[in-house]
């Protein structure tokens, strides 16, 4: 079976989560339509990967491992950063590009 054939089970870690509801209050404090937008598109690219999630180039920080991490961008500016185990993809953080890497989880 190719890779590419593979369901995988897609699960986005509580604190990635959170941080995705807070980017979205944020947006609606601005604008309600731009934040379910905003919203829609971030849950659309988390459901894409189900479907071949190698397909996204490897996220490299000086201080995380190798190449565990890969990275999806998603509304022009936000960065889903997960990991893939067997067949589950873990969502680990959803990161505003636009913020310093302080306020990121990983």
């Amino acid at each position: 079976m190719d890779e590419a054939d593979i369901t995988y089970q897609v699960i986005v870690d509580p604190a990635a989560n959170d941080r995705m509801y807070e980017h979205f209050e944020f947006m609606a404090r601005v604008s309600e339509a731009a934040a379910y937008k905003l919203l829609d598109g971030l849950l659309t690219s988390i459901r894409s990967l189900e479907s071949f999630p190698q397909r996204n180039p490897v996220y490299t920080r000086p201080f995380l491992p190798g190449d565990k991490y890969r990275y999806l961008i998603s509304c022009d500016r936000y960065r889903i950063v997960y990991q893939i185990e067997g067949n589950i993809v873990f969502v680990d953080d959803i990161q505003d590009c636009r913020q310093s890497d302080i306020k990121n989880l990983l």
